[in-house]
């Protein structure tokens, strides 16, 4: 059986996340961002549903058994979509950082404990060609010229 996901924010590493989802036989079922812009997604999820209202898409996951809640949404509302997932039933996959301060932090493991669900944090950006470039070049670089 195939993992179902869902997704908060479509914008800068949502697609590495459609592709990863793709690749691992795993189902986008439903998509929340406030702006239309997600063309790239029909190439890898044509019947994937879009939502640019939370409300929506809240009720439409409480209607589905979803696995995992992706989160790629702006870093301030990291917490509180991660949150979301695991009330809802999901574990819960999130872009860096999971929360911008400690004591969200420690929400998300009470909500661990208390849900039962994990939430697992991705670094998408240290595989990307133009930090992977900026590491080499910052490594070149000895601390006796700065």
């Amino acid at each position: 059986m195939k993992q179902k996901y869902v997704l908060i924010g479509a914008g800068y590493v949502a697609p590495k996340h459609y592709k990863a989802i793709k690749e691992t036989g795993g189902e986008l079922i439903a998509i929340l961002d406030p702006h239309d812009s997600v063309g790239i997604l029909d190439s890898y999820f044509p019947d994937c549903n879009y939502f640019s209202e939370f409300e929506r898409f809240d009720r439409f996951c409480s209607t589905q058994e979803i696995d995992f809640c992706v989160v790629c949404s702006p870093n301030y509302l990291h917490d509180v979509h991660s949150l979301w997932g695991m009330r809802s039933g999901m574990n819960v996959i999130c872009e860096k950082p999971l929360a911008l301060n400690q004591k969200n932090l420690d929400k998300l493991m009470i909500a661990e404990e208390e849900y039962g669900k994990r939430v697992w944090n991705i670094l998408q950006l240290r595989l990307s060609d133009l930090v992977i470039h900026l590491n080499k070049e910052l490594s070149n670089v000895s601390t006796a010229s700065i």
